[in-house]
């Protein structure tokens, strides 16, 4: 059986790659002075000669070189390349069915390679070549559940499916999360959604789901707290005000999906709007609660208020004395609840709250903040 002397590993799943690379590197420093037979290249930034002069350069004290490039292939072939490009991807593919027994050159690709690339097809047809696509799941929520048991944990089903929602298919993310989570439970139990809620950074996200539920449902008090609650949290307030304006993006865009005659199921709404089927089932039954003509009047103030904050229109001096009354559907109106002067640096804050007032009031609720 031929030595496999040049490997390519590519696709959208930065995490598996990574992995697949260690294990190469792992073997790798098995071998004396490893260390000094490793190299990494940039491949949009390195020439074809310098890398493959590394590549054949006979190791030192070794028996082996380990030679990683990250994105070569592609930039080689990118629109733009030209004949330089051509000439490159020729010396390339001339080189690699002849590298010696002592090389492993590993190319790293972030993106799919088309079926066409050359060096791809070589890869697959040259006895010293091996290709691997390493491409992100459609359901995270199940690779999450089976990567539990990497670390010895198990985490249940709605635990996996929030943890997959707030991490929005980042499975980098996921992994940094689901390690600390198996840490925190340490296989006394599995992985709750308490405890996603708990020690996860990115369930703002989460958040945002459960204060449009108290907008949707007129629990105006509940929402104030939520956004309270999450500015508290030292949550960056345009990053916040960010997600709520997709949140309501997205309510848009089921609303005149389901218009449409689309389906109600949640695999469907998933890839019409190219979201976790969790939060598709979420936004799905939250669209219930405003009509379309409702959500884009909202729409359209949020982005005034996106604007305002964005180009200083808001003063400092609206961050004074305010008022708040919350007009919840059931609620009686509590009058004169005066805040303490603030400094102006909360005024963004207040935009984004004033925004909500907004919301609430086409809710036939009001929160005046000023």
């Amino acid at each position: 059986m031929a030595v496999k002397t040049f490997y390519i590993f590519h696709g959208n799943d930065d995490l598996k790659m990574e992995e697949e690379v260690g294990k190469l590197r792992a073997k790798m420093l098995e071998s004396a002075n490893a260390s000094m037979n490793i190299a990494e290249y940039d491949g949009t930034t390195t020439p074809v000669s310098e890398i493959l002069g590394a590549a054949i350069a006979y190791p030192f004290l070794s028996d082996r070189r380990l030679i990683i490039v990250k994105d070569l292939l592609s930039w080689l072939t990118r629109k733009g390349a030209g004949e330089a490009g051509k000439k490159a991807l020729e010396q390339l593919a001339d080189q690699l069915a002849q590298l010696p027994e002592w090389t492993r050159l590993v190319f790293v690709e972030r993106t799919r390679l088309p079926e066409t690339h050359r060096i791809l097809k070589l890869a697959r047809s040259a006895e010293n070549g091996f290709e691997q696509m390493c491409m992100a799941p459609d359901n995270s929520a199940s690779w999450i559940i089976r990567r539990a048991g990497v670390y010895g944990a198990q985490i249940d089903a709605r635990a996996a499916a929030a943890l997959a929602a707030v991490t929005a298919g980042d499975l980098r993310s996921a992994d940094n999360e689901l390690f600390k989570l198996a840490v925190y439970v340490d296989g006394e139990r599995p992985i709750t959604e308490d405890d996603v809620a708990l020690l996860t950074p990115y369930v703002a996200e989460a958040s945002i789901f459960e204060m449009v539920d108290a907008l949707a449902e007129g629990r105006a008090q509940q929402a104030a707290l939520l956004a309270r609650r999450l500015l508290d949290q030292d949550q960056d307030v345009f990053g916040l005000f960010g997600m709520i304006i997709r949140q309501f993006r997205l309510l848009i865009m089921v609303k005149e999906h389901l218009a449409a005659g689309g389906s109600r199921d949640r695999a469907a709404i998933a890839r019409e709007l190219g979201v976790h089927p969790y939060a598709a089932e979420k936004l799905s039954t939250q669209s219930r609660a405003f009509t379309l003509a409702q959500l884009e009047q909202i729409y359209r103030a949020l982005h005034q208020y996106d604007l305002q904050i964005k180009t200083g229109r808001i003063q400092g001096d609206l961050a004074e004395q305010r008022q708040l009354v919350c007009l919840a559907r059931g609620d009686s109106i509590r009058h004169n609840q005066l805040f303490k002067p603030r400094l102006a640096a909360e005024a963004t804050g207040l935009a984004m709250r004033r925004a909500l007032a907004s919301i609430w009031r086409w809710r036939e609720c009001a929160a005046l903040w000023y």
